[in-house]
């Protein structure tokens, strides 16, 4: 097992360096809804804690695991949900790297990224609290990541004088080719840096979502806003204070530790409701969490933990996050603004065995809880 995973890696690395750029961290690739199912499929990818590949051993899994389970195993997960599920863009929402484990953080980016480049597909990422703890410093992590192929990652946004964090960015997301939409972005994509740790004495635990980044939210929404009044996902790894409002009578999903959130609350919840575009938020951090609950019109969503060299639970499998955005069509076939938004996860088992499908919003109402049929293999 262990020398199967070693070639599929060896592979898959093979196989991205031949592949040319086809974007980067200018966003010269534009994202577009495909013309063919009016649909646009985003994969969330929540702490893979990469290390040295096949040197470093997984946490928490099974006895008969232990012996051959290695980072080369998140690999292989990745390399399998991009097979199943084709995303449109790959979302990776934190502790990409596990900073203490990882002898050179270049070389643990490069293989934790590895299979996402080869596939050719677009991907962005935002930096978790474990990132920087290699041989780069938070900034260095994010410049390098800006650098890699295929990665409409960007570091910061033009036109605001200070912003807190690295790896604030919006993308946008176009409508179908030759449609009325097509010069227009339908689906609103926004990335944050939510920090590490508290760099306030007085404050303890992990960072948060500062005022300067609120603001560049506030204002890059408007602007989005009065061009088309699209839906917009948000992506972040550490989860809000709100994410604690849920137990088992109001999501989807499981909660099966704390809520490790900052332990000041910044407001970010409450300007997101402001703002009124964002349907819906997904982060990582807390591993063993994978629910997903509405609030105030916003779904507050966890992946589930994906990699691992990560903590998780034995017997519990590691997991992925889909997102899938619809569009209408029209009475003469031709596809217009979005539908609906739907997820579900899929469990790193042999069948790839998808759960919890759920709507979290539709043109018609704010939201269901009510499980839908999941989508088969």
């Amino acid at each position: 097992m262990a020398r199967f995973l070693l070639i599929v890696l060896i592979l898959l690395c093979s196989l991205s360096s031949r592949i040319e750029s086809s974007s980067n961290a200018g966003g010269t690739k534009q994202l577009r809804f495909n013309r063919k199912k009016g649909e646009f499929k985003i994969l969330q990818v929540a702490d893979m804690h990469y290390a040295d590949g096949r040197k470093t051993p997984c946490e928490d899994v099974l006895p008969k695991q232990i012996a051959h389970c290695t980072d080369l195993n998140t690999s292989v997960f990745i390399n399998r949900m991009i097979q199943a599920e084709k995303p449109d863009l790959i979302v990776f929402t934190g502790d990409n790297i596990f900073g203490f484990d990882a002898t050179d953080a270049v070389a643990s980016m490069n293989a934790a990224f590895a299979p996402a480049i080869a596939s050719g597909i677009p991907w962005a990422a935002v930096l978790g609290n474990h990132d920087q703890e290699s041989t780069l410093s938070r900034k260095g992590v994010m410049k390098y990541i800006v650098g890699m192929k295929h990665t409409l990652s960007q570091f910061n946004p033009g036109g605001f004088d200070v912003i807190d964090g690295f790896g604030n960015y919006n993308l946008e997301v176009h409508g179908v080719e030759g449609s009325g939409f097509m010069n227009k972005s339908i689906l609103n994509l926004y990335f944050l840096d939510s920090g590490d740790y508290s760099t306030v004495p007085s404050i303890p635990g992990y960072g948060w979502i500062k005022p300067s980044q609120q603001f560049w939210f506030q204002q890059t929404s408007k602007k989005l806003r009065k061009s088309f009044k699209a839906p917009g996902l948000a992506y972040f790894h550490i989860p809000l204070p709100e994410y604690a409002n849920f137990d088992k009578s109001n999501f989807t999903g499981v909660r099966q530790e704390g809520i490790s959130s900052a332990s000041v609350n910044s407001g970010f919840f409450t300007t997101l409701v402001g703002a009124g575009d964002v349907k819906a938020v997904f982060t990582g951090h807390d591993h063993i969490n994978d629910f997903c609950g509405e609030l105030t019109g916003i779904h507050l969503c966890y992946a589930g933990g994906f990699g691992y060299h990560a903590y998780g639970k034995a017997g519990w499998s590691r997991r992925a996050r889909v997102v899938a955005v619809s569009l209408e069509k029209g009475s003469h076939g031709d596809w217009g603004a979005v539908k609906s938004i739907k997820t579900w996860k899929r469990l790193d088992d042999k069948k790839l065995t998808a759960i919890d499908g759920q709507v979290l919003w539709s043109q018609h109402s704010s939201g269901s809880r009510r499980k839908k049929p999941i989508p088969r293999v």
